[in-house]
């Protein structure tokens, strides 16, 4: 029997910058396709340097991105990353070992992932399984606005080692992904008939904080585990704020 092959899926806009660190940790799969959607730097080239095969496309939206991704792969198995992660020597052999002794359709992996450049361990961000690895033939994805992830039909199992995950940079990365995290969010909610008012706004922000600060014990990464817990609250308030501006627009 043939040994089971992997394609690896990622797709990116303007990250030049990051794109050939992230594919050369996925160098041990049979394939890596960058989804480039007309960036405006070099992400294109240096994917390619790096090994990648480059497919420059429009923005449909992550979903069906990615789904054009699986459609693009040819291995039996597809991973889902993006440009700011990468996998580490230790969850590619758990990977490797995964597809080829399978006991289930698709694996949820675990990320490990910093803030402002210090891996936070609590507020909620740790663990943070999300479904990446899956059989080619039972792959899909959703078509959220925000956040569109992976689905599998089958089983489901996890994986332990994490993959590593370099989200927020610095503060201008936090209040650009603030502006659009929030509204990508009011966004679905108003599609799935959600409403909101100002007060709901308000009360959103409170418990996100307490939550993430308090019952999350953010607390305990220190004076970072403080702002992610007020970044947080900022989200929600002002995904519901935005909620409510639609409403009064419309």
């Amino acid at each position: 029997m043939s040994r089971p092959t992997l394609s690896v899926i990622v797709a990116a806009r303007n990250e030049a910058h990051q794109i050939a660190d992230c594919v050369r940790s996925a160098a041990f799969a049979d394939e890596v396709i960058v989804l480039d959607s007309s960036s405006t730097d070099a992400t294109a080239d240096v994917a390619r340097a790096a090994g990648a095969k480059v497919h420059v496309t429009d923005w449909p939206g992550y979903g069906r991105q990615q789904q054009r991704g699986i459609a693009l792969a040819t291995g039996d198995w597809v991973l889902s990353l993006d440009a700011d992660e990468r996998i580490t020597e230790e969850l590619a052999a758990e990977i490797r070992a995964a597809i080829e002794q399978p006991v289930a359709e698709g694996y949820r992996l675990p990320r490990y992932s910093s803030f402002c450049g210090q891996f936070m361990n609590h507020g909620g961000w740790r663990p943070d399984y999300t479904l990446r690895l899956v059989r080619r033939d039972r792959a899909g994805f959703t078509e959220h606005f925000l956040h569109a992830h992976m689905t599998v039909e089958g089983r489901r199992a996890d994986l332990r080692s994490p993959i590593i995950h370099y989200s927020y940079r610095d503060l201008d990365d936090v209040l650009e992904k603030l502006n659009r995290y929030s509204r990508g969010a009011a966004i679905d909610a108003r599609d799935q008939g959600r409403r909101s008012s100002l007060s709901r706004a308000l009360a959103s922000g409170l418990w996100a904080f307490c939550r993430t600060y308090l019952l999350r014990q953010g607390f305990r990464d220190g004076r970072l585990g403080l702002v992610l817990a007020m970044y947080n609250a900022q989200t929600h308030y002002y995904k519901y704020l935005r909620l409510w501006m639609m409403e009064r627009e419309a």
